[in-house]
Formats: structure tokens, sequence, C-alpha cells
């Protein structure tokens, strides 16, 4: 809009237009008083009506909330404003009105249930708390790019449509391909590895997963963004270096550049680094941490997965992010490799914020029969995964790497409630609009 400046840059004395919504207005009588709100905060227009055209005062006043409105006047020095400054407009024209019954008050000043919000997105998103959520989460991926970047690794981009799933057909999403049966990718776990078994040797994405499960949590979705990284001649204490690295760089970040979103949100006081390193407990140990609680109803033995209760357990009793390493190799994916001296045992990890896992990964089998002892393993036909398996027989490298929940991580850094919250359209069982 030619002309136009931010109402932050509004200075005294300056002849100014600028454009927004309409926060709200104040008829004090005399004088009324309206608040044109943009993306760089707000101003106070002011109307003196015996002074000013009539027709000016009316469409000022009777604009309804949220309408897109463009004003032109001078820029006066008013320590009462919200701002310290206003405007005394010459001219207001209504550029886009909006209804006066709104199905939200992107005000705040009226709660709304989080369906109400995730159905008028573009309404909520007109809320300076949410607007922030999305600032830092626009933060968080710069950084952890940058840091994979500084980590020697190439950006790369896996097809989301495939004809075989990572980890079997229960959890996928079935589409037609030109008359054929296909899928969305569960994970780029196969294609990342074939990237890493070539002489691209550190790579990472960052992308959309698409998972057929059927949760209706706070913390799932069927369409999540993945973390991902996968490296040549790296064994799982180097993956768990890189993602301790990551993560540790996404928190810097958000102290560092988002002090007034983080004020906005009412963290500033509150937001901490992680520590410098993060605790490796085994399996064994954590099952041993857990039941020494006494949170369970029954004891963990070996063997089982970690249920919600156990993570928030042994969350509780850690403090803050740490590894669990060492899973059985019976309740880790066909993929991850078993230990040399101890086939029993894996090379799978898991990162753990107390709320929630973030992080899985672990060095990946590389020796072609192997990998095809735990396809079978796991009643996965090797067949179907021939462009995937065939590859391991041209001299494909130790490697390791790990996924990384894009949402769970802007989840648990902000303290958010729902992991719908740090999404802009999510999709779930429920949900498939907007």
């Amino acid at each position: 809009m030619q002309n136009r400046i931010h109402t932050a840059d509004a200075e005294p004395g300056d002849d100014a237009t600028v454009a927004g919504w309409v926060h709200e207005t104040r008829d004090l009588g005399g004088i009324a008083f309206l608040i044109l709100r943009d993306s760089s905060g707000k101003i106070q227009i002011k109307f003196e009506k015996d002074e000013m055209d009539d027709d000016l005062v009316e469409t000022g006043l009777d604009v309804s909330r949220e309408s897109v409105i463009k004003v032109s006047g001078t820029v006066e020095e008013e320590p009462r404003a919200p701002t310290g400054v206003e405007i005394t407009p010459d001219s207001l024209e209504v550029v886009a009105p909006a209804d006066p019954e709104l199905p939200l008050d992107p005000s705040g000043k009226v709660d709304a249930e989080l369906s109400t919000r995730l159905d008028n997105r573009t309404l909520d998103l007109r809320k300076e708390e949410v607007q922030a959520v999305f600032e830092i989460r626009a933060e968080i991926l710069r950084a952890v790019r940058e840091q994979f970047r500084a980590f020697d690794c190439t950006e790369i981009n896996t097809p989301k449509i495939v004809a075989t799933g990572t980890e079997g057909g229960t959890e996928l999403f079935p589409i037609t391909y030109f008359g054929e049966e296909a899928f969305m990718n569960q994970s780029p776990q196969l294609f990342k590895q074939l990237i890493a078994g070539s002489n691209v040797e550190r790579v990472f994405e960052i992308g959309p997963i698409f998972r057929a499960e059927e949760h209706n949590t706070p913390r799932h979705l069927n369409e999540a963004t993945s973390i991902d990284f996968e490296g040549a001649f790296c064994d799982e204490s180097d993956a768990m270096d890189v993602v301790e690295g990551v993560v540790t760089a996404a928190y810097e970040a958000v102290a560092e550049n988002c002090s007034d979103e983080l004020e906005t949100l009412g963290l500033e006081e509150e937001f901490g680094l992680p520590d410098e390193a993060f605790p490796r407990i085994s399996y064994e140990d954590a099952l041993e941490r857990i039941n020494a609680t006494g949170e369970l109803d029954e004891q963990l033995v070996w063997g089982d997965d970690l249920s919600t209760e156990a993570e928030k357990a042994l969350g509780q009793d850690v403090g803050g992010h740490y590894f669990i390493t060492d899973w059985p190799s019976e309740i880790k994916p066909f993929y991850i490799k078993d230990h040399d001296d101890d086939e029993q045992l894996s090379t799978g990890f898991d990162l753990m914020h107390p709320r929630m896992e973030l992080v899985s990964g672990g060095q990946r089998e590389h020796r072609h029969e192997k990998l095809i002892e735990g396809f079978e393993q796991q009643g996965l036909d090797p067949d179907q995964f021939e462009y995937y398996t065939k590859m391991f027989k041209y001299g494909m490298p130790p490697h390791a790497g790990f996924g990384l929940g894009g949402e769970r991580l802007v989840m648990t850094i902000l303290g958010l409630d729902n992991i719908r919250e740090a999404v802009l359209f999510p999709r779930d069982r429920q949900r498939l609009s907007p």
C-alpha cells in the first residue's frame, strides 16, 4: 500500500499513512478514540468531534472491530496513548469491513475454546500471544537449520508419496497414484539412509510426516513436522551429540532473539536454557529409576515399553532433558543396529523431555544380510523394499541418525498445553479443515 508505514515507525511531527485492523473504539462524548493494530503494534487515532468533518468522524466510529482501514494524518505526541503517540486523521478509508458478529475475540478479552480458535485461525492469529508462538517456531527452525549447517550437514528433501511404508502398513495413509496404491510417507528414514550411503555424508531434512495413528491426545498429530538427521561414519553417540547440539541451539536462539515474544507469553522470567550435557541413561537403569519412584501401579520388567505414566515419573526424577539408551532389540525397528557384543541390546536411543519423548534415533544396520534378517523378523517382505535394500550391497558405510518432532520441540520449549497450538492448521482424527 503506497506510502504506508508501520505503526511502530510513526514519529511525532510526521504526516503518516497507516493501515491495519480496528482493535477497539472508545466514544467519550466530545472526543473519541480508535485503536488501529498492525503487525508492529497499535496506535491511537483521535477524533475531536467539534473540530473534524462529520463524515470522517462517523466513518471512524461506525466501523466494526477487525475491519481493515487506512488512516492518514499528523502524528502527535500523547503520553497517555498506548504507544506514546496518536494520529489526528485527515482521512480514513474502510478497506475491508468486518462482520460485526465475530466467531472469536482477537483482543483476547473473551476466551475461546481451542476448537473455535482452530476453526477461525486467521482471527486467532491476530492475537499477540498466538503470533508470538509462531514467531518463536520460525526462530527455532531457523536456529535448527543453522546448527545443522554448523555440523557440516546438507539439507535434503525426500518423497512424501511412497510405494511402501517405513514400518509396515498399519499406520499408513493410502492414496491412489495413477491407478496404483501408494501411501503418504511415515518418515524420511529409508531415503535419508540412502543419501547417507552416497558421498553426501551428513544430511538433514525438515518436512512433513504422516501417521494414521488413531490417537486423540494433546501430544499427537497425524501430520507433523519431522526434523531428521543422518550421518555416515557416525554411531549412536555421534547422533546424540548432534541432537543435543540442535536442541540446545534452539533454546539459545529463542533466549537471544525472542525476548519480546517471551514477554508476550509471560515466559521471560521462567525461560531457561537446558543443562549443558543431557544425561545418558540406559534402558535398564531407566526401569530401575522408574520402579523406585513408586508412581506406577505395576513394576516395569525388561522388554516393557515406557508408558506415558512411566515417562512422567522418570522425567520428574531426572528434572531435565535426558537420553534413554541401549533399548532391547526386540522393541526397536528393524533398521536399528544391535550392539556387536550383545545382540539383545540395540543401539537405539530416545531423547526425552520431562513431559514427553522428543527424539528416536540410533545407529543403523548397514550390513545387507543383517538388514534382510531384520525385515523378516518383523514380518516385512524384503522384496517390497528392494529399492532400499539393494543399495546396501554396494558399500554402505556405518551410519546413524534420528528424527525429532518439530511441534513437540516447540511445545516443550514454550510449555504449551496442546500440540495443536504449535501448528497453524493441525491434522488429527477429527480435523481435516481448514
